[in-house]
């Protein structure tokens, strides 16, 4: 009941700050243009904190800014929240002002992990901590790094597809294609090799059959996760090796937005007469609708309102000056599963980041009323579609 009244609470509070965000795009700034603002009070004082967001392009990205924007001004402190527009400069500006503007904590969602190494070294010098949010950041001035297990995205898609044509005991041989993400993203690796390490025997032995012969990360990647590119480049494979009616039979894609523009060219460009698997991870509202319409048979979803939960808890024992370790995990009282890892995630050689991941969880037509509806985070209509809960 609790994560049911906190959800339902941060998904009123992201709706509003997409309201208000609706006329404006993308913003960035203190206190003041859609998307930011502050707020002081309560026994935190006046200690203020940055949030640092991509894009707004993508729904999920406004729902972790709106959550974290919400549960750091609950909790008494000032915020800066901005949104980068995917623009790598626009970001280290936005940070350099926050820096400027003496904030207390960062929390960054980078649009390039290799690519803040000024701004970071910069706050590392202004003495601000900072957690890496969602997205690694490769700098040793990252303090913390909260996020979901991002190798376990991976797997659970590949799993899905195991489990889904019964690979164990099915002859095949299947057809299969592989849309990955965004290079620049460190995440899109995690995802791409979890799923790839479930389906590589399978691949070895000729059960699975990549038939465009396009496996490696570099060649599937996604620019930006972009729809469009992910759509452009899935039309350039069905016409080179599916034009003659050749079935696919699954399309491993490694999140929402990139899953949406595969179906839409299997819908467009499409000769085959099945409806292939398709995978996908955030659940994206379009996305969600796809499930129900038999469109895309899976998302992996990331409860990013427990994300900024953790964020939350986090910032405030960095700001108290608390000692911070596993015990975090168990004094905070979390409803929801999460580890304490010292050893997986390194910011250069030899220095590992220390951080907190959450389990995520897979979502279908089949039980994405009780994974999503019955938990507050989403409502449905008449017509079954799935709605974020406001």
């Amino acid at each position: 009941m609790k994560k049911r009244i906190l959800a339902l609470a941060l998904s009123a509070a992201m709706a509003l700050s997409l309201a208000a965000c609706s006329n404006g795009g993308d913003a960035s700034g203190s206190g003041s243009g859609s998307g930011s603002g502050s707020s002081s009070g309560g026994s935190t004082g006046a200690q203020k904190v940055g949030i640092a967001m991509p894009t707004q392009s993508l729904e999920r990205w406004n729902r972790d800014g709106s959550y974290l924007d919400e549960q750091f001004k609950s909790a008494g402190y000032e915020t800066i929240l901005t949104y980068s527009d995917n623009d790598i400069n626009r970001q280290v500006n936005d940070i350099q002002n926050m820096i400027a503007e003496d904030v207390d904590l960062l929390v960054i969602a980078a649009i390039d992990g290799e690519a803040l190494n000024t701004v970071m070294n910069e706050a590392g010098q202004a003495g601000i901590p900072v957690i890496a949010y969602d997205r690694l950041i490769m700098n040793d001035n990252a303090s913390y790094y909260v996020s979901f297990d991002n190798y376990t995205v991976g797997t659970l898609q590949g799993q899905y597809i195991v489990d889904t044509l019964d690979l164990d005991n099915a002859a095949g041989p299947f057809n299969m294609e592989i849309t990955a993400g965004d290079p620049a993203d460190n995440n899109a690796t995690y995802f791409y090799q979890g799923a790839v390490d479930v389906l590589q025997p399978y691949i070895d032995s000729g059960k699975l059959v990549v038939v465009s012969g396009q496996t490696d990360f570099d060649t599937v990647a996604t620019a930006q996760w972009d729809s469009q590119t992910a759509m452009e480049r899935a039309q350039n494979v069905l016409a080179s090796y599916y034009a003659d009616g050749t079935q696919v039979d699954v399309w491993l894609c490694s999140n929402d937005s990139t899953a949406l523009g595969v179906s839409q060219a299997i819908q467009s460009d499409y000769a085959g007469s099945n409806q292939p698997i398709i995978t996908g991870q955030d659940g994206d509202e379009a996305n969600l609708k796809n499930l129900v319409d038999g469109l895309q048979s899976m998302t992996v979803y990331k409860a990013v309102a427990n994300e900024a939960v953790v964020t939350l808890d986090l910032g405030k024992a960095i700001l108290s000056g608390a000692a911070i370790d596993a015990n975090l995990i168990t004094d905070s009282g979390w409803e929801f599963d999460c580890s304490y890892d010292t050893e997986s995630y390194n910011t250069s050689d030899g220095h590992n980041c220390p951080s907190f991941l959450l389990i995520p969880d897979v979502v279908t037509k089949d039980n994405m009323v009780e994974k999503l509806v019955d938990t507050g985070y989403y409502t449905q209509d008449a017509d079954g579609y799935l709605h974020p809960a406001a």
